[in-house]
């Protein structure tokens, strides 16, 4: 499972507002199309100046050096004049969709581009889908694919098999 790390306010927008629209110098790679990722809040703010309450209605929490969610790669492309209000001109547009926060974020060191967690932020990730009601988040569906990407991961490592 890969992680994508966006600054702030940036990230908020996706997993808690509408964001849809990540802009990106390059396309998203062939082999992570449709898959879920981890969104990594960045440490720093972004160069622009913005912040939540420059978006109508947004209550965020602004949590930096951390993961605060999920979203699948849902497809990319080039272009002018789409992805209103989040695209921007000469950039690849990588769409993502199924955003949904982590019930409590997971302390995490980013990088630049779709990066690889360590084992750790892994299981402190899987577990909060593995918790019973009511801390489960509603959407967490045992059947999501989070689940499955971070189980088989786990289990590969620990060479356990979990339900």
């Amino acid at each position: 499972m890969r992680a994508l790390t966006i600054r702030q306010p940036y990230a908020d927008a996706i997993v808690w507002g509408a964001k849809r629209t990540e802009n990106r110098s390059r396309p998203i790679p062939a082999a992570h199309l449709g898959t879920t990722i981890l969104i990594h809040a960045a440490k720093a703010p972004h160069a622009s100046g913005v912040v939540a309450s420059d978006f109508a209605n947004a209550t965020w929490p602004d949590i930096r050096s951390a993961i605060i969610g999920t979203a699948v790669l849902d497809s990319c492309h080039q272009a002018a004049d789409c992805c209103v209000p989040w695209g921007m001109d000469e950039h690849w547009h990588w769409k993502l969709r199924d955003c949904r926060p982590l019930p409590r974020p997971v302390s995490a060191t980013g990088a630049l581009g779709l990066w690889t967690p360590t084992d750790d932020v892994l299981h402190d990730v899987q577990v909060q889908f593995w918790e019973p009601t009511p801390t489960r988040v509603p959407w967490a569906d045992p059947n999501a694919n989070i689940l499955g990407d971070v189980r088989a991961h786990i289990d590969a490592i620990t060479g356990e098999k979990r339900p």
